[in-house]
């Protein structure tokens, strides 16, 4: 069954006794409908659910668009709202942060008191360096709750955060040092990976040699399993540095201020830095826990991400504590820290009520553990999960549908990007689904990110043929209708020269692309009144998003995952689907290679189960049958080849254009973000045995064991 109806829906939340929550909260048809007709009204309603300083004088000012701004003139504080209001309402001795780390054997709570304390401590810190309302401070932290401080600290006096993904190459970190120009830089001796210790001194100090920029001090979190050399007085142990520091309170910010930066991934060209404001952002997130993700105060919640990507950001610090949530920071891995149990038996430990994860993450689990042993032995102490979240990727139907029969909950697959911050589609778990008319509304369908979340009005356009209006057509690239809600992109700008001076800011302001045009014309300028995410899709007649197919069943594309064959445009996630559907297959990747006589080509490059069948032949030549009789044989799905491991980044994206680049012979940049660099060989030992990538080079000049078979 692809259409997972309501039923499903009610009949696990009935399970877990929230049947009547779930039938009295507001309606989502409802709530939508007046998000797009009154956008001012509606975002003024969630305004109301945040501590002001100094009201805002204006919701909505579009006077300036596409640079549109949300709470004009109001004055708040992140820090306040995330910390301060909890403590300041009764609810200081909750816990705040679970933190377990495997890599460690540690784990400990930090409850919204203590918090403070820590926040507040540092942010003093800070302050007696010189740093101030405006100023950028970068952070190059693992999975440690220091990193969480330090972002909130930051946010208390103003200067603007932007962490970077711990562990990133001397390169990318001296172009994101020079980019935002930190006066301070926070960073930690190491990192833990389940294949060792990674040193961060280095890396950071061979990113400082190559950065024209230097920051005023460094500031490293010594950790016992790596000491950091402390060589100059620029550099300084975080112990040291908050030695003597004073609490300092929240200084009050403009709505429209800017919180943070956070670059993307830059695996395509020079690293985006996209802005966000504390106002909007704020507003948006506190609502999206409440309706979206249907938690209240108190409620366990746990992101299996990374700080230094946007859900690091929104859902495993911002978002949790506006609401009051207690959110678990983990420093480990879904496989292999110590095994495939590790998530379930951090969600029962800590009663976590909803989880969001990456499906890389679940199809990791099930590779290792293909019955779901670790997962049924905990499931008695799940009774209070709700929910489980999952994006970031291709969220394949027949990994969702496993774990949804195995958790007896929604995994629900959802939409979004870094410059949008938050959900675009999903199921909206804080809301009453049902239709307005009483019918039943379909709940979960597999392969589709869900409906739109109220705020955003999603829209197709098809490049093929001229369209007067973007709603007649039915599949094409995604848009998304001006103005977006708040917390969303609103610039990629950043002051590079400021005076703060009665709250007005003057000197220049710099794109990071050197200018605003440039800003217009990648995301706006294409399709006027819109913002163009760059992905493609359908929407079918219950308003449900597929992002790119032509069948119900796919999922996650990009525009420039279309590949050309024999005239026939194909979409390589639509082939992934059906590739994944095979009972032996753990994950793969499907690119398309030239070809002398069809254009393009495509490959697929799969891993198998541990508990797989059959020999490699027999499982490539089901695969290729398969695609035949679900899509058609003019895909011409011709090699299927089998590899151990397929080349990720830290978040855990497959590299498909990489993958693809290599096939095609063409000079290729190893990305910044790859997990195991050393993956890359071996796919290239694989597509070398079926006549692509001939003139690459291997890295470290060893053949790899792997089997292919050519049809």
């Amino acid at each position: 069954m692809l259409t997972r109806r309501l039923s499903l829906l009610r009949s696990s939340l009935r399970h877990h006794g929230a049947i009547a929550a779930f039938t009295t909260r507001k309606n989502y048809f409802v709530e939508y409908e007046r998000s797009l007709a009154s956008p001012e009204a509606f975002w003024d309603d969630a305004a109301k659910d945040i501590p002001w300083f100094k009201p805002y004088t204006q919701t909505l000012d579009t006077s300036n668009s596409p640079f549109n701004k949300w709470f004009v003139g109001g004055e708040m504080n992140t820090c306040y709202s995330a910390i301060d209001d909890h403590v300041a309402n009764g609810r200081g001795d909750q816990v705040a942060i679970h933190y377990n780390s495997p890599m460690t054997d540690t784990k400990f709570d930090i409850t919204y008191r203590q918090l403070l304390d820590q926040v507040s401590r540092f942010a003093g810190a800070l302050a007696a360096q010189g740093v101030t309302k405006g100023d950028r401070v970068v952070i190059y932290m693992p999975m440690v709750p220091e990193t969480a401080v330090a972002m909130l600290a930051c946010a208390r006096i103003g200067a603007i955060h932007s962490v970077v993904f711990g562990g990133f190459s001397a390169k990318e970190l001296a172009v994101r040092i020079d980019d935002a120009k930190p006066k301070v830089v926070l960073a930690a001796s190491c990192g833990l990976e389940p294949k060792g210790v990674i040193a961060y001194e280095s890396l950071l100090k061979g990113a400082l040699a190559a950065s024209k920029h230097q920051p005023d001090r460094c500031v490293v979190l010594q950790r016992d399993q790596c000491t950091y050399k402390i060589e100059c007085d620029r550099d300084v142990t975080w112990d040291a540095f908050v030695q003597d520091a004073t609490p300092h309170a929240c200084v009050p910010m403009l709505a429209t201020d800017p919180l943070y930066i956070l670059y993307t991934s830059g695996t395509t060209g020079k690293p985006k830095g996209v802005v966000r404001d504390h106002g909007g952002h704020n507003v948006a997130l506190k609502w999206v826990f409440q309706h979206v993700i249907g938690l209240k105060p108190g409620d366990s919640w746990w992101a299996a991400s990374d700080f230094g990507w946007v859900v690091g950001h929104s859902f495993i610090v911002y978002g949790p504590l506006f609401l009051g949530c207690s959110t678990v920071i983990y420093e480990g891995k879904p496989v292999g820290t110590p095994d495939a149990g590790a998530f379930w038996r951090i969600m029962a430990e800590y009663d976590v009520k909803s989880m969001f994860t990456a499906p890389t993450a679940l199809r990791a689990i099930r590779k290792e553990d293909p019955n779901a042993t670790h997962l049924r032995t905990m499931l008695p102490k799940l009774r209070n999960l709700r929910s489980m979240f999952v994006a970031g990727e291709r969220g394949d139907p027949a990994t969702i549908d496993f774990f949804m029969n195995q958790l007896n909950v929604p995994v629900v697959d959802n939409w979004w990007q870094t410059e949008i911050g938050w959900p675009v589609c999903s199921q909206v778990m804080g809301m009453n689904q049902s239709k307005p008319d009483g019918t039943e509304s379909p709940g979960i369908k597999l392969g589709s990110a869900s409906r739109p979340v109220p705020g955003f009005d999603v829209v197709l356009h098809n490049r093929d043929e001229p369209q007067d209006d973007p709603n007649e057509v039915k599949e094409g690239s995604i848009l998304l209708r001006l103005p977006l809600p708040p917390g969303t992109i609103g610039r990629l700008i950043i002051p590079l020269v400021v005076c703060w001076l009665t709250n007005m800011i003057t000197g220049c302001f710099t794109t990071l692309f050197n200018n605003e045009k440039e800003y217009v014309s990648k995301y706006m300028e294409e399709n006027p009144g819109f913002y163009t995410t760059g992905d493609a899709g359908y929407i079918d007649p219950d308003n449900y998003v597929y992002v790119r197919s032509g069948e119900p069943l796919f999922i996650m594309s990009r525009t420039d995952d279309l590949i050309n064959v024999a005239g026939h445009r194909l979409s390589t996630g639509a082939i992934e689907e059906v590739v994944q559907k095979d009972d032996n297959v753990a994950e793969c990747a499907v690119v398309g290679v030239a070809d002398n006589l069809k254009g393009q080509v495509p490959i697929a490059l799969v891993v198998l189960k541990s508990n797989a069948t059959g020999t490699t032949k027999e499982i490539a030549a089901a695969i290729v049958k398969k695609v035949r009789a679900d899509i058609g044989a003019f895909v011409c799905l011709k090699d299927v080849v089998v590899v151990e491991h397929l080349p990720k980044t830290r978040s855990g994206k497959i590299v498909r254009r990489t993958i693809q680049t290599m096939a095609d012979n063409k000079p290729f940049a190893v990305p910044a973000t790859i997990e195991n660099e050393a993956v890359l060989d071996d796919i290239l030992v694989a597509l070398q045995s079926i006549g692509y990538g001939m003139h690459q080079h291997h890295h470290d000049g060893h053949h790899h064991p792997h089997q292919h078979v050519n049809h």
